[in-house]
């Protein structure tokens, strides 16, 4: 397992990036806000417990995820002002604040 801190505007993300049985990684990113995670993850799920959270696909690291966007987000998300295909740079500062 990899564990990255990312900060963005004085707010610390923590990133996860964790092997999987069958050559795949679980990724994600978590903040007091929020989260960003893999495909792996639930966002139905996310939105019956009223998460604010956002899905990327196609990641294999924790920088592919930062260089991503997003394809599927909460509706707690949505008040945040996160949009679909809303780069994951652009969802942090929002969870930054």
């Amino acid at each position: 397992m990899i564990t990255k801190d990312i900060i963005v505007n004085k707010t610390v993300f923590k990133a996860i990036e964790l092997d999987l049985c069958d050559n795949s990684k679980l990724l994600m990113i978590t903040g007091a806000r929020g989260y960003i995670m893999c495909g792996y993850l639930n966002i139905n799920t996310a939105q019956k417990r009223g998460d604010v959270a956002c899905i990327v696909t196609g990641v294999k690291t924790i920088e592919d995820v930062i260089n991503s966007n997003i394809v599927a987000l909460t509706a707690e998300a949505q008040k945040l002002g996160v949009t679909m295909g809303m780069s994951v740079k652009e969802v942090l500062q929002k969870f930054s604040y």
